[in-house]
């Protein structure tokens, strides 16, 4: 029986193509897949959906990665992967001072 996934993931991204990569990977893990393109559309979505895990964009159209990040940080302690094409040591040490679990750059 196929029972719907509990497992919650949210994608934080403006970029439509990486999105749907996401998307279709963890869809089939068996993760159900949350999306938003703005921070402050992510930061509603993580606070309505409380997913179990959260994939972060450092370049975002209304706010810098950091700063949703920042504001989650503030009501939330869900694991946090900055995914970004940003590379340098100074990005890296600020994202994961402000709160990340883990930064991959992209392209991966």
């Amino acid at each position: 029986m196929n029972e719907p996934s509990s497992r919650k993931v949210l994608i934080i991204d403006d970029e439509s193509q990486i999105r749907r990569l996401l998307r279709l990977t963890l869809a089939s893990g068996g993760y159900t897949v949350l999306e938003a393109e703005t921070g402050q559309l992510g930061l509603q979505e993580a606070a309505a959906r409380q997913p179990e895990g959260i994939i972060l964009d450092l370049g975002l159209p209304d706010m810098s990665g950091v700063e949703v990040l920042r504001r989650l940080r503030e009501w939330s302690r869900v694991p946090v992967l900055i995914l970004s094409v940003r590379d340098n040591e100074d990005d890296k040490i600020e994202a994961l001072d402000a709160g990340a679990d883990d930064y991959l750059t992209k392209p991966f």
